[in-house]
């Protein structure tokens, strides 16, 4: 596969080029490692593709998988209690998991336990391989990677997606770079408010 199209959000980009720039050298080599063909294994079911072949979000994943955890990328949990009172919320958000739970309780609320996790983290830079429907790449993105970021385990969030040109020979439903984008730029220019990279690929 290859990269066709990359957007710096916070300038996400810029600072990898100049912090982590073997990281980058790397997440390259991994997109340009897979291998498209083994991975147009999908005969559709659906009415307007019925039999057709098409790529397997799966298939792709896998290989995914097994290049970046053979280069260290690992999974990881950022974990943190919530509760029904938003002045306790933002009041406790800030701090560490352990402090959270105290402060809730102490303010007779109930603390519900919760965490956000990603596939691929290292050297303070998260990876999010995303094949799946629209709703997953916005949680990724205004949720996921800002958590991470928030709770200073990372800061840079990469999210790799298939370019529209790829994703018409997908199911129906997957997100596509040109698609996400937009939605990233018509929040403004700071929202989300952690540094990201998105990376639209190609077979």
């Amino acid at each position: 596969m290859k990269i066709i199209e990359t957007y710096s959000h916070l300038n996400g980009l810029e600072f990898l080029l100049v912090h982590k720039k073997h990281l980058w050298k790397e997440i390259s080599n991994v997109i340009e490692s897979v291998d498209a063909k083994k991975c147009k294994t999908k005969i559709s079911k659906e009415k307007t593709m019925r039999g057709k072949k098409l790529y397997s979000p799966i298939d792709m994943n896998k290989k995914f998988k097994l290049l970046l955890n053979d280069r260290n990328w690992k999974e990881n949990r950022v974990s943190y209690w919530v509760t029904k009172n938003e002045k306790l919320i933002r009041k406790t958000i800030s701090m560490p998991e352990k402090e959270q739970k105290k402060e809730i309780e102490a303010s007779g609320e109930i603390p519900i336990y919760s965490y956000n996790q990603t596939d691929y983290i290292r050297e303070r830079v998260a990876i999010e391989v995303q094949f799946g429907k629209y709703p997953f790449v916005a949680y990724d993105l205004f949720v996921k990677h800002l958590a991470f970021f928030v709770g200073d385990q990372i800061d840079v969030g990469i999210e790799i997606l298939p370019m529209k040109s790829l994703q018409s020979q997908m199911s129906s439903g997957v997100s596509y770079y040109e698609g996400e984008i937009y939605n990233v730029i018509r929040q403004g220019r700071g929202v989300p408010a952690v540094p990201l990279v998105i990376i639209g690929i190609n077979a």
